[in-house]
C-alpha cells in the first residue's frame, strides 16, 4: 500500500485510508440510519476501509461487529486502523468486537454465523456493471460498479446472516430504488422505511437509506427528507450525524 493516511474520528479513533479505499457522507448517513442496540450482532458487507464499522463502535458500541469485504488491501487497512487506535491511550473505543474478515459475501466464510445476526448493513455498488463511466481504478470499480457482487447477492447474503426479525440497512441510488426493493422482496426481506436524501429542498434526491426486516409483514414508512445542507452551511441534522454540535 502506497499513500497511506489516517483520518481521525472521535473517540481517539484513527481510520487508515487511500486513494483506492476511503468514504464518503453516504457512509456516515448509514452508519446512523442502523441506529444499533448495545446488545446487536452486526456484520457490515463491503466494509471498504471500515468507516461504517468504526462509527458504529463510536456511537452505538454494539455486541460485535463483522467488517466483510473481497478486497484484501480494504480488510489489511482496517487491521492498521485498529491496530494505531488500539496503541492510542485517547482512544475510548473498544476496537477488540470488530472482526476484519476477508471473503467474498456471496459464499461468506469459515464460521459464519448463519441466522443468529440482529443486523447486516451495506454500502454497495450504486451502477450496475454496464451502466455509466467505470472508475480508472480496479478498486475503485469495484466499489462502485456491480462487478463483484450485485444487490441482489447483498440481500441473499444478508437471509442468510440475519435471524427472524433481524433487519438490513442499506443505501442507494434513487435510480436504483426498483431493483434494492425487488431484491430485499426476493430473499424474505419486507422494507420498513425509506428516506431521501438531497443538498437542499429545492433540489431532487441524490441518495435513499432504506430498511427492511426479515419475515415482517409488508407495510413501509416514508420519513421525512434528510437535507444535507442549511442555512449557513451543513444542516443541523447533518452535523449531527457527524458528531458534532448543532449550531445555535
Amino acid at each position: 500500500m502506497t499513500d497511506i493516511s489516517y483520518e481521525k474520528l472521535k473517540n481517539g479513533v484513527e481510520l487508515c485510508v487511500t486513494k483506492e479505499h476511503r468514504f464518503g457522507t453516504d457512509a456516515f448517513l448509514l452508519a446512523d440510519y442502523s441506529d444499533l442496540r448495545h446488545k446487536d450482532r452486526v456484520c457490515d458487507l463491503g466494509t471498504g476501509c471500515g468507516i461504517i464499522p468504526m462509527l458504529m463502535e463510536i456511537k452505538f458500541s454494539p455486541k460485535e461487529i463483522f467488517c466483510v469485504d473481497i478486497q484484501e488491501q480494504a480488510i489489511e487497512q482496517l487491521k492498521l486502523s485498529i491496530e494505531k487506535s488500539s496503541a492510542n491511550p485517547d482512544c475510548t473505543a473498544n476496537l477488540s468486537k470488530l472482526h476484519p474478515i476477508c471473503a467474498d459475501l456471496k459464499e461468506l466464510w469459515d464460521g459464519t454465523p448463519l441466522g443468529q445476526l440482529d443486523v447486516v448493513t451495506c454500502n454497495p455498488p450504486y451502477k450496475a456493471a454496464s451502466c455509466g463511466i467505470e472508475s480508472e481504478l480496479d478498486a475503485q470499480k469495484i466499489a462502485r460498479h456491480e462487478i463483484m457482487c450485485g444487490i441482489d447477492d447483498v440481500c441473499r447474503a444478508a437471509d442468510r446472516l440475519l435471524k427472524f426479525g433481524g433487519k438490513l440497512c442499506l443505501c442507494n441510488r434513487p435510480e436504483r430504488l426498483a431493483d434494492v426493493i425487488s431484491a430485499m422482496k426476493a430473499n424474505h426481506i419486507e422494507p420498513k422505511t425509506l428516506r431521501f436524501v438531497s443538498k437542499t429542498p429545492e433540489t431532487a434526491p441524490w441518495l435513499f437509506l432504506i430498511e427492511g426486516k426479515k419475515g415482517s409483514k409488508p407495510f413501509m414508512k416514508v420519513l421525512p427528507q434528510l437535507y444535507i445542507n442549511g442555512e449557513n452551511g451543513f444542516s443541523d441534522e447533518l452535523m449531527r450525524i457527524y458528531g458534532q454540535e448543532a449550531r445555535q
